[in-house]
């Protein structure tokens, strides 16, 4: 698992802003400036957390989250061979829901299982369908990357990185 790094506490971290934190502390995630795309920066108090905060940026550029209602769930299942394919597959996962049928757009992605081990995820999003009458459209999503992602297992923060093509 060289992808997954555990940095010591006196590791100097780029300095990022986490101001979303102090207005709503259920939001662990922020956009990031990228040249051509964007970058989601998520954390939480596990991978788990962090995972599915990195989820909910996603479809929090898509549309302003607020306004999706969790009516109805999706279940997905992701694997990988290692922590940063795992990342990918279960972000496209939840990418291909949104983009086919039935157009799914979670408010929230909570994960069931994480085998880091055999780096499995099964999560459920609890969102509804996407319609334009009611979600302001915001920037679409084209693609998961994996350039410049990131994934850091710290004792204190988990933390994961990841740039969308838009």
């Amino acid at each position: 698992m060289a992808e997954v790094r555990e940095l010591p506490s006196s590791c100097d971290l780029p300095e990022v802003s986490r101001r979303h934190e102090k207005a709503d502390p259920s939001r662990k995630y922020e956009y990031l400036d990228h040249p051509a795309d964007v970058q989601l920066h998520a954390w939480g108090k596990d991978l788990e957390e962090a995972f599915e905060q990195v989820a909910v940026a996603m479809f929090g550029y898509m549309t302003t989250i607020e306004t999706v209602e969790a009516s109805s769930t999706e279940t997905i299942t992701a694997e990988g061979d290692d922590m940063k394919s795992l990342l990918f597959h279960f972000l496209d996962e939840l990418l291909f829901l949104f983009s086919a049928e039935p157009f799914f757009i979670p408010r929230e992605v909570k994960i069931t299982e994480f085998d880091r081990d055999a780096f499995r995820i099964k999560a459920v999003g609890h969102g509804e369908t996407f319609d334009l009458a009611k979600h302001p459209q915001g920037t679409e999503v084209k693609a998961i990357t994996y350039s410049n992602m990131q994934i850091l297992d710290m004792e204190e923060m988990h933390e994961v990185f990841v740039i969308i093509d838009i």
